[in-house]
């Protein structure tokens, strides 16, 4: 398993961390990254497109496949066929370093299944799915989860023992109910508990937006390591300015033109993975979020809502950067 300690890991966002996403984020110094969100019961049902989703590259490792679901027979079903590269839709046959469970999505349309922080309210389900995903793969597993459902149920602690005792190898925490989404601040007192209660590493995942809070969440909470997800977006320089100040070395922030660059390189990185058809509309999120900050950018990211090829992207960023001389 791979050791937890000192780790900047990038964490897994649905629709966002693609193998595109990822292969930038290690380029900039993520040591770990976890893949979208698997549906175990799409596996079940023999999904093609999820066979996508848990491809492992050889370029793309070490890597954690995130799987969600509430049933236990189906998520170590799951378990099993991806932790042995068995899942007849993934080509790839390289094994991920761990099996992550999720229980920690507040997006609505996961939790009204069950999935995700609604496990949260049943920790004995919880209990059993951990165990019988942990009996079934052939990799550590690993679970994310947050500080509770909402503020009158704060169970992290329950939840991070609980966790560990069902045979859990790490965990990770987002200091957030599923209630707060993802505002207001999160809340790191509850990861600090968490770490003070277990023994398995600790991951902390929560508002770590440059380096100096990546510092200052391993400072006050005593986790082996910190997560990024939503400051990694447009943003995977992050991974590299955490890296610089982890070894006390100077960073020196990206330029504007850096900035389109990587935008440019992102996007053709995503059309040769899927196609122009579906890349591009894809595109334009992770484009706007490098441009986010950037003067006179407003129209540039209209014009990119409106580009349908490569080529129309790149003659549209390649004029915006001539016109930043």
């Amino acid at each position: 398993m791979i050791d937890f300690k000192n780790k900047i890991i990038l964490a897994p966002m649905a629709g966002v961390t693609d193998y595109a996403f990822r292969k930038i984020a290690r380029e900039y110094g993520a040591d770990f990254c976890v893949s979208e969100m698997v549906s175990a019961k799409a596996m079940e049902f023999n999904d093609k497109k999820t066979g996508t989703l848990a491809e492992i590259r050889e370029d793309d490792t070490p890597i954690g496949i995130q799987i969600f679901g509430h049933e236990p027979r189906c998520m170590a079903n799951a378990s099993y066929l991806l932790s042995r590269g068995l899942y007849e839709h993934t080509k790839s046959k390289i094994l991920p370093e761990t099996i992550d469970i999720n229980m920690g999505c507040p997006v609505k349309k996961i939790v009204s299944a069950g999935d995700g922080s609604a496990l949260m309210r049943d920790i004995d389900l919880a209990s059993e799915i951990i165990k019988e995903c942990v009996k079934a793969s052939n990799a550590p597993v690993t679970v994310k989860f947050r500080a509770g459902w909402d503020k009158e149920s704060i169970n992290c602690v329950e939840f991070a023992k609980m966790a560990e005792d069902s045979g859990a190898s790490a965990i990770a925490i987002h200091g957030r109910t599923r209630a707060q989404m993802y505002e207001p601040s999160a809340n790191w007192d509850y990861i600090k508990a968490v770490k003070k209660a277990v023994k398995i590493p600790v991951i902390g995942n929560g508002d770590i937006n440059s380096a100096n809070d990546a510092i200052r969440m391993i400072e006050k909470t005593g986790v082996d390591s910190v997560m990024i997800g939503r400051g990694a977006l447009g943003n995977p320089f992050i991974f590299k300015e955490i890296k610089a100040k982890m070894q006390g070395e100077s960073y020196i922030s990206p330029t504007a033109k850096e900035k389109i660059n990587l935008a440019l390189y992102h996007t053709r990185l995503m059309v040769e993975e899927k196609g122009e058809k579906t890349a591009i509309p894809e595109a334009r999120k992770h484009i706007s979020w490098y441009l986010r900050g950037l003067k006179g950018n407003a129209p540039v990211r209209v014009a990119i809502n409106h580009a349908l090829t490569y080529k129309e992207v790149e003659e549209i960023l390649n004029d915006y950067y001539s016109a930043l001389d």
